[in-house]
């Protein structure tokens, strides 16, 4: 069943029971949870990501199936879905269960796909597109947000924060956010300031990810994910950059190997390794052997392969790597 974002409000929890919000429009679909979730305030909260479910499907199983008396009403969320998941929802629809309500996040899903073909033949579950926002709407949301909290904003600028946000609310919202916090001790913002305060991801930004993601902190990998809107053309980007960074960490695993002795494999590293970096290149180290870093030499070819094929699905892709090294 298809439904408008305007028709949301028709969704019935009791009926419906699992809904596909689809698009790139992570702000709006933000939004639409987030009203769902207040609405509902009795029921817990699970959150997935696709990965976690497809790797032990049993638990997303037991959450929904396993009934008793003294259970809670349970919202699941699945975040950054894609059509790997539909035998689940297959196997799902067959069952009976109640007192439990599925939202599937999922990115852009091209007409093609057999996920977003399922729901809108369904007669029960719902499937919601969240395409761009158009800059009329994105422009006076901002100026709202500007004359409310007497942040002064000339045309000009206001036009260069909307072109910023790729039709994403969700954008728009953070650095309407960042703007705010800037502006407590500022009275006048430039336009230099402000193209460093809206500024998408930066390399640095990606260096930072991989970085983390390499040394194995994965809260901080999940947390720099979070924090930034990945775009397609970031794929490629953090794809070479690991390439540049696995390489690296290659040479100095075969040169610790050797020598035996990490601050020297650091100080002798070539090209050097600055002071700024030298903790976490550290960490790096240990946590890698010769035999795991070849592999994903290996691995991440594939996916730049895998990602040039398949574009419309790139995030998804890339995300699952990310997450699968952390």
């Amino acid at each position: 069943m298809i439904l408008k974002t305007f028709e949301s409000k028709k969704i019935n929890l009791d009926v419906n029971k699992i809904v596909l919000f689809y698009g790139q429009n992570e702000g709006h679909k933000k939004e639409e949870i987030s009203k769902l979730l207040i609405a509902n305030k009795n029921r817990e909260i699970i959150k997935y990501s696709e990965n976690e479910i497809l790797e032990n499907s049993e638990n997303l199983y037991n959450h929904i199936l396993s009934e008793s008396l003294f259970s809670q009403k349970k919202i699941i969320i699945v975040n950054r879905a894609s059509d790997k998941i539909l035998k689940i929802i297959e196997y799902l629809n067959e069952k009976s269960f109640s007192d439990v309500f599925i939202i599937i996040n999922a990115k852009n899903l091209e007409k093609q796909s057999k996920l977003r073909s399922f729901f809108e033949k369904s007669k029960e579950f719902i499937a919601i597109a969240f395409y761009p926002d158009n800059n009329q709407t994105l422009a006076k949301n901002a100026a709202l947000f500007f004359n409310e909290n007497k942040i002064p904003m000339s045309q000009e600028n206001l036009n260069l924060v909307i072109s910023k946000c790729s039709g994403d609310r969700g954008i728009l919202e953070n650095d309407l956010n960042k703007i705010k916090l800037f502006s407590l001790n500022k009275k006048k913002i430039s336009t230099d300031e402000l193209i460093k305060l809206i500024s998408l991801i930066e390399n640095h930004n990606i260096s930072e990810l991989i970085d983390n993601c390499l040394a194995k902190n994965k809260n901080k990998t999940i947390a720099i994910l979070n924090e930034n809107r990945l775009s397609t053309d970031d794929c490629i980007i953090i794809t070479r950059t690991f390439l540049i960074k696995l390489k690296r960490l290659l040479r100095l695993c075969e040169s610790y190997q050797e020598n035996k002795n990490l601050e020297s494999t650091i100080l002798h590293a070539k090209p050097p390794i600055f002071w700024k970096e030298k903790e976490i290149v550290k960490q790096q180290i240990k946590s890698w052997s010769l035999v795991q870093i070849k592999k994903s030499i290996y691995e991440i070819n594939n996916i730049e392969m895998e990602i040039k094929k398949n574009s419309s699905n790139s995030l998804n892709i890339i995300t699952n790597f990310i997450l699968q090294i952390a």
